[in-house]
């Protein structure tokens, strides 16, 4: 009996340090909607329609709060050919990055990935604390034919997406 019960908790033990191990890693998630907030980050997607399919822009803004991710960075990749294209290369967050993408460039790189993390200079094989992938545009977010109200619209997004989670504007 006492070797079954030392058995189980060395198995326990084990399995929490699997536990442990998991954690360090980083956090996967999928965006499945043009708005995304968790603690420390929120992002909202909108497009800006252009005078040609080729002018179209898809904008990304990323709000996030330094003392959770330091840098950030974002890329495209295509599932298929495992063939990545740097949209943002690592760059130190600030309170609000927009990043803009030719609508085009969806068609050879479909999925994007949000790279957050937690050191200001990742040295090239630090894993991000937390990426948030898409595969496409969002079907969800919407089209505007000026600056001006896309601008109104992820400013509002963001300030939602922020509520949501509890945190504050930095």
């Amino acid at each position: 009996m006492r070797d079954s019960v030392i058995a189980v908790l060395l198995w326990l033990t084990g399995c929490g340090a699997m536990g442990v191990m998991a954690a360090d890693g980083p956090r996967e998630v999928h965006g499945s909607a043009d708005v995304f907030a968790a603690p420390g980050v929120a992002l909202a997607w909108g497009v800006l329609r252009g005078a040609t399919e080729a002018d179209t822009r898809i904008v990304i803004r990323i709000a996030t709060d330094r003392n959770a991710f330091a840098a950030l960075s974002v890329v495209g990749s295509d599932p298929f050919t495992k063939g990545e294209r740097a949209i943002l290369p690592v760059t130190p967050t600030a309170p609000i990055v927009d990043v803009r993408v030719p609508r085009a460039h969806f068609a050879d790189f479909p999925r994007t990935e949000l790279r957050l993390f937690g050191s200001a200079a990742p040295a090239p094989d630090d894993a991000p604390k937390l990426v948030v992938f898409y595969l496409g545009v969002p079907d969800t977010a919407p089209e505007f034919p000026s600056a001006a109200a896309l601008e109104t619209y992820l400013a509002a997004r963001i300030a939602r997406a922020r509520e949501s989670t509890g945190s504050k504007a930095p």
